[in-house]
């Protein structure tokens, strides 16, 4: 029965170093964009003479991108496409390490481009990267199915497909569904309201996340952007430490607003300390960045399961979607209150930490649909199995 199990988890393998590292590669550079701008914006004040709520509407409009919309919900659906449900809170955290990734890579790399350049040349010479090494990367080694990549052996492809099987015959009468359901489901939407509470808060702390550790620290560009990179090490051991407790428990939604709790709580005191205790500081605002990104492998795979296989897809585009002007709403607001607080960022943080303990405590509200029931640990293939797709 051991050896079963050790070679069932070695047949498996395969696509954790396969598919999800191409993943991670691609989103990376995709991700750029999202960080690269905290660290011009103050080449665009002194520039363009904008204050400081024009500067978080120029953030902001990143986050209304049409060629970037829909890499996050292919991908999202490309790995349920490949792991099942018991597995899918690990896969979504382990690629979703890519944006804490990304912000340690181009943290430093912007701060030493700004350092002999300035903000035009950082837009130049990042934009560059998707079309040298990740659309290469994508046609070359992702495959939307097991049975559609090479890589794949006969074995390990069977060992996918009977587990999402398995998963989806609890789902039944998928094919009858369509976007009118996804559009009348109320699970989507409020799905969607918390994603978009997470996006408000998350990209509120990101974007002027570098003005913030100027503001403490006193430093170079340079030295802003090593800095920048340090919560953002600490928030990839609380993507995969949060994921895989939740993949444990089954109890995503718990886990959602454990980290969104944490998150606020240490970005209030952060800023509140930030004056007088700098090295508090920065320990605090990196617990804060790894509380509110720890969110997304719970997030998703709890939303992959409220849902049906057939219309995940589309469900996962609406709340991506939609969700994502919560990141164009963070910044500006972020910005604005900065204006009439007369630079302040204290007045932002109580806000940004609102919206994500708001988006925590209605995520309790989905336990039900979303919280996978667990019947004899991690994994386990006589998991209770129910559907919960019409239920809103």
């Amino acid at each position: 029965m051991a050896r079963n199990a050790m070679s069932a988890t070695a047949v498996g393998n395969a696509r954790w170093k396969r598919l999800i590292p191409v993943a991670i590669i691609v989103y990376i550079i995709s991700f750029m964009d999202r960080t690269n701008i905290g660290f011009a914006l103050n080449g665009l004040h002194q520039d363009l003479g904008i204050d400081a709520a024009q500067q978080g509407l120029a953030a902001g409009i990143f986050f209304l991108g049409v060629a970037e919309a829909g890499i996050w919900p292919a991908i999202l659906v490309l790995i349920s496409h490949w792991f099942r449900a018991a597995e899918r809170a690990r896969a979504y955290a382990f690629w979703m390490m890519n944006i804490a990734i990304a912000s340690i890579i181009t943290a430093p790399l912007s701060g030493w481009i700004l350092s002999f350049s300035d903000w035009r040349w950082l837009f130049i010479i990042e934009g560059i990267f998707p079309f040298v090494i990740a659309a290469p990367l994508w046609w070359a080694l992702i495959a939307d199915h097991p049975r559609d990549a090479k890589w794949c052996s006969e074995q390990e492809r069977e060992y996918i497909e009977q587990g999402l099987a398995a998963d989806a015959a609890g789902h039944p009468q998928q094919e009858k569904l369509g976007l009118r359901h996804v559009l009348s489901n109320a699970v989507v939407w409020r799905l969607t309201l918390v994603y978009f509470l997470i996006q408000i808060g998350f990209y509120g702390i990101n974007i002027w996340l570098p003005h913030v550790i100027k503001t403490i620290t006193s430093g170079s560009s340079l030295e802003v952007g090593l800095v920048t990179a340090i919560p953002y090490v600490l928030a990839m051991f609380g993507l995969w430490y949060n994921a895989k407790a939740a993949d444990r428990s089954g109890r995503y939604s718990t886990h959602v607003l454990l980290s969104m709790a944490i998150g606020a709580v240490a970005l209030v005191i952060s800023v509140a300390t930030g004056d007088n205790l700098p090295f508090l500081a920065v320990t605090l605002i990196s617990i804060a960045v790894a509380g509110a990104l720890a969110y997304d492998g719970p997030f998703w795979a709890s939303a992959s399961r409220a849902m049906p296989v057939a219309v995940a897809g589309t469900a996962m585009g609406l709340i991506n979607a939609v969700g994502n002007l919560g990141g164009f709403v963070g910044p500006y607001v972020g910005g604005y209150l900065q204006d009439v607080t007369h630079g302040s960022f204290l007045a932002t943080s109580i806000f940004l930490a609102c919206c994500l303990l708001a988006a925590g405590l209605v995520m309790l509200s989905l336990r039900r649909g979303g919280d996978r029931p667990v019947a004899g640990g991690e994994g386990d293939a006589q998991e209770s199995r129910r559907s919960h797709a019409g239920k809103n």
